[in-house]
C-alpha cells in the first residue's frame, strides 16, 4: 500500500503555526481539528511538528502493538528536574526494572490495607466541614488525597509539610505552564519563571528527601511496613542491589505527584458533574444510602454499588485527569496510512477520543447509565483509556479505582455539594486537566 506523505491539518500562522489557537482554547481546538481533518492530524507549533491520533486502532499501535518504537515525549523528558528517572519519565530497561520492583506495593492485599487510611482521612476532613459554607472542592480534594498518599507512600503523618507541599506544587504548575507557553523554554535559561520553577522543585526535594532519610534511619533492617517507601527501600531486583537514594527520590516524587494530583482531580470533576446533573446525583445518593444504611463504606461495598462505578467511569470519560498521552517515534513508521518520520511527536488525547460520537452516543452529555450491560466490552480497544494502555498503564490504577469510589461514597453520604451560582468552572490543560479557578461549592449537610 502506498502511504500518503503527510496527513492533513490546519495551516496556522506562518511563524507560530497553531500556537495562538492552542493558547486560546487547546481542548476545543483539538476536537475541532480532529472533526475537520480526520483520525490523523498534522499540527505545527512554531518549528515543531506533531501528529494527533484519534482512532483507537492507531492509538493501540503506538501504545501496545508497536510500543517498542516509541518513547516518552520531550515534554515529559523536560520535566526530569521534578520527576528524575521515575516511572513517569524513564524508558527501556530502567523503566522495566523499576516497574518490576515497585509493582508489589500495589498488589491487592496492600490496596485493602490502604483503604483504612483513605476512610480515616476522609472522616477527619468531613468533621471540619460545616453546613452552608462555601468551599473550593478541588483544593479540598487536593489536600485530602495528599494526606492519604503521604501516609500510604511514606508511612507517616504529613500535616506539618502539607501546606508547604501544596504551595510548591502550585508554584510548579504555574511555572511549568509559563515555560511551555511559548513552546519549551529551556530550563537553563536564567528567566524569572525558571528561577521560580527550580525553587519549587528544591522545596519539594527537601520534603521528600527528608522523609526518605528519616525512614531509612528508622527501619533498622525491618522493612515489613506496608508503606510504599518501606517496600521500596527493602526491594531488590533478583540478586542485584536495592535502589540508590536518587532513584528512590525519583520514584517517590513521581508517585507522590501522580498519586494525589490525578485522584484529587477525578474527585473534583465528579462533584462538578454531579452538581450540574442533580437527577444523577440523587440516583447515586439513593444507592449509597441503601447499601450503606448509615455506616461507613468498606472495600467490600464497592461491588454492591454499580451506579457509583458507572458515575466514576463516566467522569473519567468526560474529564480524564491525565487528558493526553504523548510519544516520540524512534524510527520512521506508518500510522493510519501515513508516513511518520523518526523523531515525530505523536499525541493521543483522551479528551478527544472519549468524545467521539462513533463510540459514545451523545458524547458531551454526562450519562453514567451508558456503562450498563458491559458497555465497556463493546468498545474498541483504546476507545476508552483514562489510565493509559499497554505495559505502561498507570501503576496506581487499581489504587485509584478503590480510592475514588470510597471517598465519593463517604462524602456523598454526609454532604451534598451544590454549585455556587455565578462561579464559572474553566478547564486548564497542563500536565493534568485542572480547573483554572477551582470548583466552588456550597455544602448542604444531609
Amino acid at each position: 500500500m502506498k502511504l500518503s506523505p503527510a496527513p492533513p491539518g490546519p495551516k496556522g500562522h506562518f511563524l507560530l503555526g497553531s500556537l495562538p489557537e492552542i493558547q486560546r482554547d487547546e481542548l476545543d481546538f483539538l476536537v475541532q481539528q480532529v472533526r475537520q481533518h480526520g483520525d490523523v492530524v498534522h499540527i505545527r507549533v512554531v518549528n515543531h511538528d506533531s501528529y494527533v491520533l484519534s482512532h483507537p486502532r492507531d492509538i493501540e499501535a503506538v501504545l501496545i502493538t508497536k510500543s517498542n518504537n516509541f518513547i516518552k515525549s520531550v515534554f515529559l523528558r523536560e520535566s526530569r528536574a521534578l520527576f528524575g528517572d521515575g516511572l513517569l519519565t524513564s524508558d527501556g530497561t530502567l523503566w522495566q526494572r523499576q516497574r518490576r520492583m515497585l509493582q508489589p506495593a500495589f498488589h491487592h492485599e496492600h490496596i485493602l490495607y490502604y483503604t483504612k487510611t483513605m476512610l480515616d482521612s476522609t472522616a477527619r476532613m468531613l468533621a471540619t466541614w460545616k453546613d452552608g459554607e462555601e468551599r473550593d472542592v478541588h483544593n479540598d480534594m487536593t489536600r485530602l488525597t495528599m494526606e492519604i498518599v503521604a501516609k500510604v507512600l511514606f508511612g507517616e503523618e504529613f500535616d506539618s509539610e502539607a501546606e508547604h507541599a501544596c504551595e510548591a506544587f502550585g508554584l510548579f504548575f504555574r511555572q511549568y505552564d509559563e515555560r511551555f507557553g511559548l513552546y519549551l523554554i529551556p530550563e537553563w535559561l536564567p528567566t524569572p519563571a525558571n528561577f521560580r520553577y527550580r525553587r519549587a522543585i528544591k522545596r519539594l526535594d527537601e520534603i521528600v528527601l527528608g522523609i526518605i532519610r528519616r525512614k531509612r534511619a528508622s527501619m533498622n533492617g525491618n522493612g515489613h511496613s506496608p508503606a510504599v517507601l518501606s517496600i521500596m527501600l527493602s526491594a531488590h531486583d533478583g540478586d542485584g542491589p536495592g535502589m540508590p537514594e536518587q532513584q528512590v527520590r525519583d520514584e517517590m516524587m513521581t508517585l507522590f505527584f501522580t498519586g494525589h494530583e490525578t485522584t484529587a482531580l477525578a474527585l473534583a470533576w465528579t462533584f462538578h458533574l454531579l452538581g450540574q446533573n442533580p437527577e444523577k446525583e440523587q440516583t447515586l445518593q439513593a444507592e449509597v444510602d441503601t447499601v450503606l444504611a448509615g455506616r461507613a463504606p468498606g472495600f467490600q461495598d464497592l461491588a454492591r454499588m454499580p451506579y457509583l462505578d458507572m458515575v466514576f467511569k463516566e467522569s473519567l470519560r468526560l474529564y480524564p485527569p491525565a487528558f493526553g498521552v504523548v510519544r516520540e517515534a524512534l524510527s520512521d513508521c506508518e500510522i493510519g496510512g501515513y508516513s511518520i518520520p523518526k523523531g515525530a511527536t505523536l499525541a493521543m488525547f483522551q479528551w478527544v477520543v472519549h468524545r467521539d460520537p462513533r463510540f459514545f452516543e451523545r458524547p458531551d452529555d454526562f450519562i453514567p447509565e451508558r456503562w450498563e450491560n458491559d458497555f465497556a466490552k463493546s468498545l474498541p480497544r483504546c476507545a476508552y483509556f483514562p489510565f493509559g494502555a499497554g505495559s505502561r498503564i498507570c501503576i496506581g490504577n487499581t489504587f485509584a479505582q478503590a480510592e475514588v469510589p470510597l471517598l465519593l461514597a463517604s462524602i456523598i453520604q454526609k454532604f451534598q455539594l451544590k454549585p455556587v451560582p455565578g462561579h464559572r468552572v474553566v478547564t486548564a490543560p497542563s500536565l493534568t486537566l485542572r480547573p483554572l479557578r477551582g470548583i466552588r461549592v456550597k455544602l448542604q449537610k444531609r
